[in-house]
């Protein structure tokens, strides 16, 4: 099983910028797709990003596609979600997941096997 320790998290003014970093450790981690997901305060955790075992696909939630990046470097065990053009409506803690070999492109949490626990980000207006 993948553990997972996610970092980068932290307060940005609206338009700003963070990128997101889970590291991962475990032989599998270049064989799982991996995927990023939110939960905002009252709200249920929500897909964001997700990434094909090699990094040549990848798949994201409407609300972010075109600001949000997700890549990974397999020799550094690592997946990022690099976050541009950030809006107050991103404001969450942000969780990676590893996939526990299902479709690598699923939005379903159930699919996920191991998660970290959590950065928060908080976007300012």
């Amino acid at each position: 099983q993948v553990q997972l320790v996610e970092s980068g998290g932290g307060l940005v003014q609206a338009g700003g910028s963070l990128r997101l970093s889970c590291a991962a450790s475990g032989r599998t981690f270049s064989s799982s797709a991996m995927g990023w997901f939110r939960q905002a305060p009252g709200k249920e955790r929500e897909f964001v990003a997700a990434i094909s075992p090699g990094g040549s696909s990848t798949n994201y939630a409407n609300s972010v596609k075109g600001r949000f990046t997700i890549s990974r470097d397999n020799a550094k065990n690592t997946v990022y979600l690099q976050m541009n053009s950030l809006e107050p409506e991103d404001t969450a803690v942000y969780y990676c997941a590893a996939n526990r070999g299902t479709y690598w492109a699923t939005t379903d949490q159930n699919n996920y096997a191991s998660w970290g626990q959590g950065t928060q980000v908080t976007v300012s207006s």
